[in-house]
């Protein structure tokens, strides 16, 4: 008998905009706190995690502006939706990412919600925010890769 292969995790949101507006230094997985009946509103996939953020507060890591809508069937055990929820690490670890905060630019974003072994992670990224003009560059580096093969393309079809 063949050992069972595991399960890519159920990612419930990701964060498209954070790759766009920022450069992903370094990432971690981090657990949530999650109250009433977030959970299930979570695994219906009704949450978005487009416009948070993380922070060290008081030697906490809070996540701030995280959307989980209020579950049907949940009547007075639902909480705030945009509630700030505290993120679960390794006291050494929210240390080293609190001094490497205070150095300029440097902010934490969530790059995808997830479950994995039944708990919800969240993945942060360390990132150091683009400007305009590096999201114009990055933009034309890849308008002009795309041409190049196209050209490519269109070369070896005619070539055979």
């Amino acid at each position: 008998m063949t050992p069972a292969k595991p399960t890519p995790p159920a990612v419930f949101a990701t964060n498209h905009k954070a790759r766009r507006d920022y450069d992903i230094l370094e990432s971690h997985e981090t657990g949530i706190e999650l109250k009433g009946t977030e959970i299930k509103s979570i695994r219906a996939h009704r949450v978005s995690i487009d416009d948070s953020f993380a922070r060290v507060d008081a030697g906490e890591l809070l996540l701030y502006n995280m959307h989980v809508s209020a579950y049907a069937q949940g009547g007075r055990f639902n909480v705030e939706p945009a509630r700030v929820r505290r993120l679960l690490m390794h006291r050494r670890q929210i240390d080293r990412l609190s001094g490497l905060l205070t150095q300029k630019r440097l902010t934490l974003v969530p790059l995808r919600l997830y479950q994995q072994h039944g708990l919800v992670k969240v993945e942060l990224g360390l990132g150091r925010g683009r400007r305009i003009f590096e999201k114009r560059d990055r933009i034309r580096e890849r308008e002009t890769d795309r041409e190049l093969q196209r050209a490519v393309r269109t070369r070896q079809k005619r070539s055979r």
